[in-house]
């Protein structure tokens, strides 16, 4: 086909907001994706408060409160020793959040209502899986794909962002995924039977596991396990069994699930972190989980994927405008990324440590439980509107 100004590889919330900013801006915009939406997807399903100001950029928020969106005030932690904190967003202090709470909503209808949006500004391609990038020397100047009934196919574009996931062909096709050390595996079901969540998310630590108990809609919970990928790896073909047992071993939660009731497939995703290098070609960027993962413990996925398209919006529509969509152009996407989630991230590499082992995870818990400033401040933190410079602050009072 003719030249696009920018194809999208993948229809997920990063790709679609990409999409939806690059096409307010006046460009031209192919969207791909090998599924059919709506789609299951693996997911912890959770929005911080801040996700939603950007979901109202989107002019996507109101339809997600219509679809049945679960208001989240808070989280409730619960301990290895049992110690059980209660907290809740801040709503006072120098930074607010876009609201005074979080969200939880399945994937499905995230996706389904995110693709909607786009399908109104772009051209849409549902079953179209990419298989390889179009190159010029060094630049990459778009895509090859193959469509449902196997016809093959040349997107060529501009601007080629990826955000096709984990398994990005994109960020494969030139190399980029690098392994992580820490190797970790998620399950996450659908469930019902667990009564009493009412606006609250609740995790239970108990090293070397975690499992996060939060509700999508009424009666529907998603329960999710992360446990160390070693522990899992003699139970392949038999993930449901190790599911059952997993769960038994953390202390404080069997008693919490007793009622509990399967309401979909399990699903099974590791290892979950991964590195992606920044892409050096022309004509190409990252965004989403395809631009890299670490862990899932301070949810930060979905804010991470709807932030990152704004991010790119903002330097990608001024390059194309000019006409030059090098590296160099759009470095300074790479490093407002940076900027945005560095520290984050660094305090999720610390409270991954912490949680490792049942000494520090329950100092840990004594502590903020000593401290409900500092706890506020950390669910800020998690909330995405308080930046992180704001703990070492509150851990000097």
């Amino acid at each position: 086909m003719t030249g696009v100004d920018v194809v999208v590889v993948g229809a997920g919330p990063a790709g679609a907001a990409s999409a939806v900013f690059l096409a307010e801006r006046g460009h031209a915009v192919v969207l791909l994706d090998k599924a059919a939406f709506p789609r299951p997807k693996i997911c912890g399903e959770y929005l911080s408060p801040e996700a939603a100001r950007v979901l109202d950029r989107l002019d996507v928020l109101k339809a997600v409160d219509a679809a049945g969106a679960q208001a989240l005030r808070g989280m409730r932690i619960t301990a290895p020793d049992g110690t059980v904190l209660d907290g809740p967003y801040p709503t006072e202090g120098p930074w607010r959040g876009f609201r005074d709470h979080a969200l939880a909503v399945p994937r499905e209808v995230l996706d389904r209502l995110l693709v909607e949006r786009a399908r109104a500004l772009v051209d849409v391609r549902e079953r179209h899986r990419v298989t390889g990038l179009l190159r010029e020397g060094a630049r990459v100047v778009g895509v090859r794909a193959e469509t449902e009934d196997g016809a093959r196919i040349e997107v060529r574009a501009r601007l080629v962002v990826g955000a096709d996931g984990r398994a990005s062909v994109v960020a494969r096709a030139l190399g980029l995924v690098r392994p992580h050390r820490l190797r970790r595996l998620a399950l996450i079901q659908h469930v019902s039977g667990i009564d009493g969540l009412g606006d609250r998310g609740e995790i239970y630590v108990d090293p070397p596991d975690y499992s996060i108990l939060s509700p999508v809609a009424p009666g529907l919970v998603n329960l999710s396990l992360v446990v160390p990928l070693a522990h899992a790896a003699p139970y392949r073909g038999r993930m449901e069994t190790f599911l059952a047992a997993r769960l038994k071993q953390l202390r404080h939660l069997p008693a919490r699930l007793a009622g509990m009731r399967a309401e979909g497939p399990l699903r099974v995703m590791g290892p979950l972190a991964y590195r992606v290098r920044e892409p050096r070609a022309d004509g190409l960027v990252l965004v989403g989980d395809a631009a890299g993962f670490y862990d899932p413990f301070t949810g930060e996925g979905l804010y991470t994927a709807l932030r990152s398209a704004e991010l790119l919006a903002e330097v990608a529509d001024p390059a194309l405008k000019r006409g030059d969509v090098s590296a160099a152009a759009l470095a300074p996407y790479a490093a407002a990324r940076r900027e945005a989630f560095a520290a984050k991230a660094r305090l999720t590499r610390a409270l991954q440590i912490v949680i490792r082992h049942r000494a520090t995870a329950n100092a840990a818990a004594r502590l903020l439980g000593r401290r409900p400033a500092l706890l506020s401040t950390l669910m800020g933190i998690i909330g995405d509107f308080v930046p992180p410079r704001a703990l070492w602050r509150n851990v000097g009072m």
